[in-house]
């Protein structure tokens, strides 16, 4: 054998040895990575809370990451905080008037659907028509959920807040006046209260605007049943025009400013 050929040889078995040695390193090496996954596995099922921890961790970390890209913090819970629904999924007359409201007060449909559905729920516990509970919304803040007027009336149903306070309690504080659907709740909660201690519809709404002491209400009561009967009429099917003038709400005007010791007396009468 020449020189040649021993040294052909030799390399032969030099690279042979070297890839028998990597394959068993890499081999023992997956061995070894598959045993940590497998205690891994085990570890986590048979101890659930490092489970959870681990994954809320990932989960932070991932949206870490994502507020780094896009500059903001992702919040995946934030449609469960909308005020918002479809207004498809409503029965007719509820969409007939949830596209009408929309149209009038140039209100996306879709807070205005949900508006219109706890209305009807609302109004069916209450024995109060949800027409009219609407019609008081569009007269009192033009579905503005964070409306004030200068007497401190506040949200939809523009809820004197400072005395129907203790009405907030079961829903976290007077905060909550600014939340759609409780200052819905509330504001019915009143009107009943009104109409009860009036005597009648009209009287009513005078006592909920604060104009009970009062010769005129400023056209409130009128104001409030004309849009209750359009509304009525809309949920009827008909055609009812879409006016391109807002309603101004009528206790930011200067006709009705009545004081805080004035509404107390007249509620606690």
């Amino acid at each position: 054998m020449t020189a040649t050929e021993k040294f052909t040889r030799g390399l032969r078995v030099f690279v042979s040895d070297i890839a028998q040695g990597f394959f068993e390193i890499t081999h023992n090496g997956f061995a070894l990575l598959g045993l940590a996954v497998m205690f891994a596995t085990i570890t986590l099922t048979a101890r659930p809370e490092l489970r959870e921890a681990g994954e809320a961790q990932l989960i932070t970390w991932l949206q870490d990451r994502k507020a780094a890209i896009n500059g903001f913090v992702s919040s995946p819970d934030a449609v469960d905080r909308a005020t918002a629904a479809d207004p498809k999924s409503l029965p007719k007359q509820q969409a007939a008037i949830t596209y009408w409201l929309s149209r009038k007060y140039s209100i996306a449909p879709e807070p205005l659907s949900a508006l219109v559905a706890e209305a009807y729920e609302t109004g069916a516990k209450t024995k109060l028509d949800p027409t009219l509970i609407l019609a008081v919304m569009a007269v009192e803040s033009g579905f503005n959920p964070f409306a004030q007027s200068n007497v401190g009336a506040q949200g939809l149903m523009q809820v004197m807040t400072k005395i129907h306070s203790d009405k907030y309690d079961n829903f976290g504080g007077r905060f909550a006046a600014f939340d759609p659907l409780t200052n819905l709740r509330v504001g019915v909660k009143v009107l009943q209260e009104c109409i009860t201690r009036a005597g009648s519809l009209e009287g009513g709404l005078k006592f909920y605007v604060g104009a009970a002491n009062m010769e005129e209400d400023g056209g409130y009561a009128a104001k409030v049943l004309a849009e209750h009967e359009r509304l009525k009429q809309v949920a009827a099917g008909r055609s009812v025009p879409v006016f391109a003038q807002q309603i101004v709400p009528v206790k930011s005007a200067p006709a009705i400013k009545p004081d805080t010791e004035t509404v107390v007396s007249l509620l606690n009468s």
